[in-house]
C-alpha cells in the first residue's frame, strides 16, 4: 500500500503542486475555523502530534497554527471527502483561530450590498465580460460599498472593524498587504500577485473612506502628473 493510500477510504489526491485542501471545523460547535492547505509532511505531522500543521504557500514552508500565538488547533477526527482530494478536520481550538482575533476565519456576511460588489468584479473578468478591457467603474462599485458601510455600520462588518481601529488599524493591514504584494512577486506566481495586490488596493480605499478621500481624487492626481 503506497503512503497516499488510506485503510477503507479513498487514496489520498494531493493536487499538481503536491497540496491538500484542508477545511478545520471545530469539534464541539460544527462551526468552519479556517482552510489551509497540506503537504504530505504537514499531514504527517498533524497525524504524528495530534495537532494541525499546514504547508505556507505564500510563505513557502512548513507552520503548525499556533506556532506564535499559542492558539493550537488539537486534532479530533479527520475525514477525507467522497474524491480523497479535500480533508475536512474536526478540531478543538485552544483560543481564536483567525489571525484578527476572530473565532473563525469566516465572518464575512456576503449580504446584498456585498453580493452586488462582487458580482460588479466579476464582471470585469475577461471570461465573463465583453472583450472591452476592466476599467474604473469596478473599483467606484467597491468603494460605494465601503461608503455604505461606514455611514450604516452593520454588525459584524471587517470594514467597520477597521473603521472603528482608525488610521492606526488601517495603516497596519495596507503595511501587512504590502508585504504580501512583495512575497507574491518574489514567488513570481501571477495568480498570487493578483490576488494580494487586490486585497492591497481594497485596504487602501478603506483608508481613503476614513481620510475624507474617495477613488476621484486619486484619479485627478494620475492625471495632473501626466500631463
Amino acid at each position: 500500500m503506497s503512503a497516499d493510500e488510506t485503510h477503507g477510504a479513498p487514496p489520498l489526491k494531493f493536487d499538481a503542486q503536491g497540496l491538500l485542501p484542508a477545511v478545520v471545523q471545530d469539534a464541539a460547535t460544527r462551526q468552519v475555523l479556517m482552510v489551509g492547505y497540506m503537504n504530505r509532511e504537514a499531514l504527517r505531522r498533524t497525524l504524528a502530534t495530534g495537532r494541525v500543521w499546514f504547508w505556507s504557500r505564500s510563505r513557502g514552508r512548513l507552520w503548525q497554527k499556533g506556532e506564535t500565538s499559542g492558539h493550537y488547533l488539537h486534532v479530533r477526527a479527520l475525514h477525507l471527502d467522497c474524491d480523497g482530494d479535500v480533508l475536512l478536520v474536526e478540531a478543538e481550538p485552544a483560543g481564536p483561530t483567525c489571525h484578527t482575533g476572530a473565532v473563525s476565519c469566516f465572518f464575512h456576511a456576503l449580504d446584498a450590498p456585498a453580493r452586488a460588489a462582487v458580482l460588479a468584479a466579476l464582471a470585469a473578468d475577461s471570461a465573463l465580460a465583453e472583450p472591452a478591457a476592466p476599467d474604473g467603474r469596478v473599483v467606484e462599485a467597491l468603494f460605494a460599498v465601503i461608503q455604505q458601510r461606514q455611514r450604516e455600520r452593520p454588525e459584524g462588518s471587517y470594514v467597520v472593524r477597521l473603521l472603528d481601529g482608525g488610521v492606526d488599524r488601517i495603516a497596519k493591514k495596507i503595511g501587512e498587504e504590502a508585504t504580501e504584494v512583495v512575497i507574491a512577486a518574489k514567488n513570481g506566481a501571477p495568480a498570487e500577485i493578483t490576488w494580494e495586490v487586490a486585497d492591497l488596493w481594497f485596504h487602501t480605499l478603506v483608508l481613503l473612506a476614513a481620510s475624507g478621500l474617495s477613488p476621484a481624487d486619486i484619479w485627478r492626481e494620475l492625471e495632473r502628473r501626466r500631463r
